[in-house]
């Protein structure tokens, strides 16, 4: 049997975990809060968030969703907030006669209006449905917002509002970094709306 090598450098990814950590606590709370800010503004006004994103960040978006429907730190009233990676008979019948690249984008003319709110998470930014979902929502008056990466892909240019993790170290640091992010969108919306 061969061995493999088990060794991992814990200092270099401790050292990577706290720079995205510093930078999500620092440079991008301001961006995390105004986004806290408009979603929580048209949750009022009777809009609902609509969450997308693949593979961690699909997981991200249903985790964001459980957590505003549900709850979060308070007990209260549910958020209107929908993850569009859930229904597989939705997202494998699109994509199987539209093709993969229009799974959110269908949903999002389906399901969205003037006045909500669509999270677009992609850790480089550049996943070709989560751009079709966003050009759909811009063309419909629905506020765009994204969790990126590195320097935020094709989606920074997209998207009305752009928090951007900007290490580039590996995807599981922008994947952590966007969890922090979703977990503080969430405790700030609840604060803000009880």
């Amino acid at each position: 049997m061969g061995s493999f090598d088990t060794s991992m450098n814990w200092d270099a990814i401790a050292a990577d975990y706290l720079a995205v950590a510093d930078e999500v606590f620092g440079s991008l709370r301001p961006r995390v809060d105004a986004l806290a800010e408009e979603i929580v503004s048209r949750l009022k006004e009777g809009g609902k968030l609509m969450i997308c994103g693949n593979g961690g960040s699909a997981a991200d978006a249903q985790h964001m969703a459980a957590e505003l429907v549900n709850r979060f730190l308070k007990d209260r009233k549910p958020y209107a907030s929908v993850a569009l990676t859930t229904d597989t008979s939705i997202l494998t019948s699109i994509g199987n006669d539209y093709g993969f690249d229009q799974v959110f984008e269908k949903q999002v003319r389906a399901l969205g209006q003037s006045g909500d709110v669509l999270l677009a998470i992609s850790t480089s930014g550049n996943a070709a449905n989560v751009l079709r979902a966003v050009t759909a929502a811009r063309h419909m008056n629905i506020l765009t917002a994204a969790l990126t990466g590195g320097t935020g892909g094709k989606l920074a240019g997209a998207v009305d509002q752009l928090v951007c993790v900007a290490s580039t170290s590996s995807t599981p640091r922008i994947q952590e970094g966007h969890q922090i992010i979703i977990h503080a969108l969430c405790e700030k919306i609840e604060e803000l709306l009880n």
